[in-house]
């Protein structure tokens, strides 16, 4: 019950980035430059998983293929999100890719996870 208070406390409003999501955006900005990445979007689709259950993923990505992708950053994972993003991986035809900020010791960089 604490920590669910304590990430309340935390939340920020619709559409503004926490650090690790604008250190992320920063990163996909430098990919559309590079012709990596053709678009992406923060927090441009919603999707329903059941009655009055959503999941917004943090970046919509559009491949240069014309692929789309779906990114959820993390700095760490709850029971919850994880549920969510599986079963969106599940329901809807698109990629889920997790990214996570690794520490500077650990290489820095971004790791990923993919869920189809």
């Amino acid at each position: 019950m604490m920590q669910r208070r304590i990430q309340a406390l935390g939340r920020l409003k619709t559409g503004e980035k926490n650090k690790t999501e604008q250190a992320y955006a920063d990163l996909l900005t430098a990919r559309l430059h590079a012709g990596t990445v053709a678009w992406f979007e923060f927090e441009g689709l919603k999707f329903r998983l059941a009655d009055n259950t959503f999941y917004t993923p943090d970046f919509t990505v559009m491949l240069p293929d014309g692929e789309i992708e779906l990114h959820e950053v993390k700095g760490f994972w709850t029971d919850d999100a994880r549920v969510k993003i599986k079963v969106a991986a599940a329901k809807y035809p698109f990629r889920f890719v997790a990214v996570q900020k690794r520490a500077a010791k650990n290489g820095g960089g971004w790791s990923t996870e993919i869920f189809e």
